[in-house]
């Protein structure tokens, strides 16, 4: 299972609330717990085993809060994301 420090390679779709697709990408790889990421997928992804799959809704204080993410991830969005844990 992906633990703080493992370096991780993820498929994913984000979507907004009004299922507008923002972002989707294959074999993202970044490192659990070093901030590459938003808090939101740090926590989320925690304890996912190898071709394991989870919707994860990040609230705004775990994505981009109050700023959002121009131009596409407006402030104070909650962000729906469908991720497929590719490599551990």
């Amino acid at each position: 299972a992906a633990e703080l420090g493992d370096e991780v390679s993820m498929n994913y779709r984000g979507t907004l609330d009004d299922g507008h697709c923002f972002d989707e990408g294959k074999n993202f790889k970044f490192t659990l717990g070093n901030k590459d990421v938003i808090k939101g997928w740090d926590e989320g992804i925690l304890g996912m085993k190898k071709g394991g799959r989870r919707t994860l809704v990040v609230p705004p204080k775990l994505g981009y809060g109050a700023k959002g993410s121009k131009p596409d991830i407006p402030p104070h969005a909650t962000l729906h994301f469908d991720v497929t844990l590719v490599k551990i």
